[in-house]
């Protein structure tokens, strides 16, 4: 059987990549490539809709998707858990597959999973990440899920040592974590997580270097679980993260049960601003 792709975002960098896997991928076919401004018409015959536009448009994707029972991947950066549990109720009563993937990389995600591991032990953590101009949101959705992490590993710890909020320099606080987001040329995407304990400091790295060679086998991965091909993925369920469909030896929380966590922002922003 084989599954119909429609790919909205499949004029961007992520989507192009995504594209492309799909094409090569036996079992799938492309469906129908949408910019952030087609008709969701589009979607109408797919049985699977792949999301990579931008944050603004995203949520209009999911609804609409969800709408007409059509399982979705959403790819695009800047979902927080909070916008998470937002669109939850439609995906459940759409009886729908809704994966909310941050990053594809399997090294991001690894090294998402050893900040969160490491996190009790250090009472101060700040993550600083990088990446193009071009790129809209800021934080970053990597950021913004390791932040989550970070704060749901330190259940009994408590919030993170984070001084000096109230000044617009100390970055943009998310789950109690700061984060300084770095937007130039020359960089693709970067991110480092910085713990820090009574006379010691931990930096946890990761760069991507080539983007289709990083993201193609995390693609794969999740668009294979989604479509029922390997174990993963209920009818009417919200996952979240690609450390969901890969077994690295560390118990990540589930934000399954989580109630909203109010960010103080308008529906779209990740986090709100902790400045005067």
């Amino acid at each position: 059987m084989t599954t119909r792709v429609a790919i909205v975002g499949a004029t961007g960098k992520l989507g192009g990549i995504i594209r492309d896997v799909v094409a090569a991928e036996p079992g799938f076919e492309i469906h129908a490539e949408l910019d952030s401004r087609s008709a969701m018409s589009a979607l109408d015959g797919a049985d699977l809709v792949v999301d990579a536009t931008i944050p603004a448009v995203s949520i209009d994707v999911v609804r609409a998707a969800a709408q007409r029972g059509i399982d979705i991947i959403v790819g695009t950066s800047g979902w927080s858990a909070e916008r998470i549990a937002r669109v939850r109720p439609e995906i459940q009563q759409a009886g729908v597959r809704a994966v909310f993937i941050p990053n594809f990389s399997l090294g991001s995600v690894i090294g998402s999973a050893l900040s969160a591991a490491a996190a009790p032990f250090f009472p101060s953590i700040e993550i600083i990440e990088a990446h193009r101009e071009t790129k809209i949101d800021s934080p970053s959705g990597t950021a913004v899920r390791t932040a989550e992490l970070i704060s749901a590993a330190r259940a009994d710890a408590g919030p993170v040592a984070a001084p000096h909020v109230d000044q617009r320099a100390r970055g943009q606080q998310v789950a109690s974590v700061p984060i300084h987001s770095l937007r130039r040329p020359g960089v693709v995407a970067s991110q480092d997580v910085v713990l820090s304990g009574p006379g010691e400091t931990l930096t946890l790295t990761h760069d991507t270097i080539d983007p289709a060679a990083a993201y193609a086998p995390g693609i794969r991965l999740v668009l294979r679980a989604v479509a029922g091909r390997v174990a993963g993925v209920e009818p009417g369920s919200v996952v979240i993260g690609l450390d969901t469909f890969l077994d690295i030896g560390i118990r990540l929380p589930s934000f399954a049960d989580q109630a909203p966590v109010d960010e103080g922002g308008v529906p779209g922003q990740v986090a709100r601003a902790t400045g005067a």
